[in-house]
């Protein structure tokens, strides 16, 4: 029998899916979230599409078809090339506890962006072990929002306030993971870089004077290196196939990781000035009424630790993880914020139903399906009241091309699936006078893995 793999089209194929992926959902309007006016903004989601779909387990998976870019030890097992492209949808719908208006945002963004690959050579592999690396680009944290407020003065002027802020952390990573026999470690690096601009315009309404209006804006550039650690130890059950001694039958990982604490360099502008609305959207400057340029300081983003485990079979994944950072000590310039230590929980599972060497006829049997749930306190912390931050989960692997009965086959073939998935959760409770926030976010990736520069023949 002669098998030859078609891996040049195949990544022609999906390298134009992801570009087509990356112009629409760039072309899609921004979110509006209040929240991400504190701290250093809303934290983004910052799993792969496989483990959200289990309530966000990281801490012990590992995948050869996926890269975790939580717990790089997990990068030993790379066995092919991988493309990894995650994309999402917010929907928020934000209510006060005090008032019965609702707002609604929706927000479409790019998740990540990697690429991985194993490095190992024979001789290494022969012995047992294991090497890989990625690269790639994400999203860390997400600054937007727009919030206007209308009152009435004393004097019966009206006062308007426009409350403006954008920016965020954006990462770009480079990652390793090597595996000596059970044993796993791997370390993350690369640099973090972003912004924090904010304003607050005033505008005094009067029927007979007319007032200068004010914006008083602050606007940060920073950026600085980052390091990640993580390890795992893997220990395998009830392995009863000569034929294939390495088959997945009975594996518990155990995993741990920790993000260090990040010092970013900062440079920050504050001005305070008088503007005009120039009738075409534009606001001219009046009169600068201050103005400090290039103040250097240094934002501390705190630590994070998280452990879990995975246990997994031929058909069935579960675990479970927990995660705590560290927001007491986060500084912006030296200064504390509205925010507080935090601690989440993940358990999560997957279930695929197709039988290691048995035929089957039905795709869906090839599908594999996941669940989980997190639950935890938010960082952000507005009055004595923790808000919690919540989220059941759900989602799917779907094989885009070549169905893979076993892990072999897929670990030697490479293959094409989409990550789908959806998550329906929130942020506050009835008890916190701050506002509540439901979330429903849809989640999709590509994950493509191959073997490149290589075509095989099997007789």
């Amino acid at each position: 029998m002669h098998l030859v793999k078609p891996t040049t089209a195949r990544l022609k194929r999906t390298l134009g899916l992801i570009a087509a992926l990356f112009i629409s959902t760039l072309a899609i309007a921004q979110e509006n979230s209040p929240y991400s006016r504190y701290g250093i903004g809303d934290i983004a989601p910052n799993q792969n599409m496989v483990n959200r779909g289990m309530g966000g387990i990281s801490a012990g998976y590992s995948d050869f078809q996926s890269i975790n870019f939580i717990n790089p030890a997990s990068l030993a097992n790379l066995k092919n090339t991988v493309f990894d492209i995650g994309a999402s949808i917010d929907i928020r719908n934000l209510k006060s506890n005090n008032s019965p208006e609702k707002f609604k945002s929706v927000n479409t963004f790019i998740s990540y962006l990697q690429i991985g690959f194993p490095i190992a050579s024979q001789k290494f592999q022969k012995k047992g072990n294991f090497w890989g690396v990625s690269f790639g680009l994400r999203p860390v944290t997400r600054i937007n929002y727009k919030i206007e407020k209308n009152e009435r003065l004393p004097n019966l002027d009206s006062l308007r306030t426009l409350f403006e802020g954008t920016g965020g952390i954006t990462q770009a990573n480079i990652s390793t993971g090597i595996k000596l026999k059970n044993f796993s470690f791997g370390a993350s690096t690369g640099y973090s870089f972003g912004s924090k601009d904010y304003s607050t315009r005033l505008n005094l309404i009067n029927d007979t004077v007319i007032y200068y209006k004010s914006n008083t804006a602050t606007k940060t550039q920073f950026g600085g290196a980052f390091l990640d650690l993580g390890m795992q130890y893997e220990i395998r059950f009830n392995n009863k196939d000569s034929a294939h001694p390495n088959r997945r039958r009975g594996v518990l990982r155990l995993g741990a990781y920790a993000k260090l604490q990040q010092n970013l360099s900062g440079k920050r502008d504050n001005i305070a000035e008088t503007y005009a609305d120039d009738g075409n959207g534009g606001t001219p400057t009046i009169d600068t009424v201050s103005s400090t340029l290039g103040v250097k300081g240094t934002i501390k983003v705190p630590a994070t630790y998280g452990a879990g485990f995975t246990y997994a079979n031929d058909n069935w994944l579960w675990g479970a993880d927990i995660e705590m950072t560290n927001w007491d000590s986060y500084r912006y310039y030296g200064q504390k914020d509205a925010v507080q230590n935090t601690y989440t929980f993940r358990v999560g599972a997957q279930y695929f139903p197709a039988k290691i060497n048995t035929p089957a006829s039905k795709y869906w049997s090839f599908v594999k399906y996941r669940a989980g749930f997190y639950y935890g306190n938010d960082y952000i912390k507005l009055d004595d009241n923790n808000r919690a931050n919540y989220a059941f989960t759900f989602g799917a692997g779907m094989p885009l091309t070549k169905i893979q009965r076993n892990y072999y086959e897929a670990a030697r073939d490479g293959d094409v699936v989409l990550n789908a998935g959806v998550e329906l959760g929130g942020r506050g409770n009835k008890k916190s006078q701050s506002l509540r926030e439901g979330l429903l976010r849809f989640n999709i990736g590509i994950n493509m893995s191959a073997r490149w520069f290589t075509r095989y023949k099997y007789d």
